[in-house]
C-alpha cells in the first residue's frame, strides 16, 4: 500500500467519515482554502488508480467511495511512524510522547488497563 500525500489523505478523511459522495461534497467536507473542482477529482481519479477508492457511474457524475478501510491505512502509517522514527520500539514511542508531554498520567493507566485486559 502506497502512502498518501496530505490533501489525498484529507480527501480519505471525508470518505472514511461521510461515506460514499460526489466531488462536490467532498470539496465542501475539505479545510479552506478549498481546492477547485479540478484538482479534487484529478486526485480522486489518482486514488482510484492507487486502488484507494472506487465509484459508481450516475451517467457523467461519479460517486467515489474507500476501497481502503481506515483501520487499514492506520495500521500502515502507524507501522511506518513507529519503524522510522523509534526503532520499531513501541516504548521508545510512548517515552517520546511522555517527554514531550503528549500524554499524560492517566492516559497512560488507561492504556495500561487495555493491555491488562486484552492479555486475560
Amino acid at each position: 500500500m502506497k502512502k498518501l500525500a496530505k490533501r489525498e489523505e484529507q480527501i480519505m478523511q471525508v470518505l472514511w467519515e461521510i461515506g460514499p459522495s460526489f466531488v462536490k461534497d467532498i470539496i465542501e467536507q475539505l479545510p479552506d482554502p478549498k481546492p477547485h473542482y479540478n484538482s479534487v477529482s484529478t486526485m480522486v481519479r489518482i486514488l482510484e488508480t492507487k486502488g484507494f477508492i472506487g465509484h459508481k457511474a450516475f451517467g457523467k457524475s461519479h460517486q467515489y467511495f474507500p476501497v481502503i478501510q481506515k483501520d487499514e491505512y492506520q495500521k500502515k502509517a502507524v507501522d511506518e511512524l513507529v519503524g522510522s522514527f523509534f526503532n520499531n520500539s513501541i516504548s521508545e514511542m510512548v517515552a517520546y510522547f511522555a517527554k514531550e508531554e503528549k500524554i499524560n498520567e492517566e492516559e497512560l493507566q488507561s492504556i495500561i488497563k487495555l493491555i491488562k485486559n486484552k492479555n486475560q
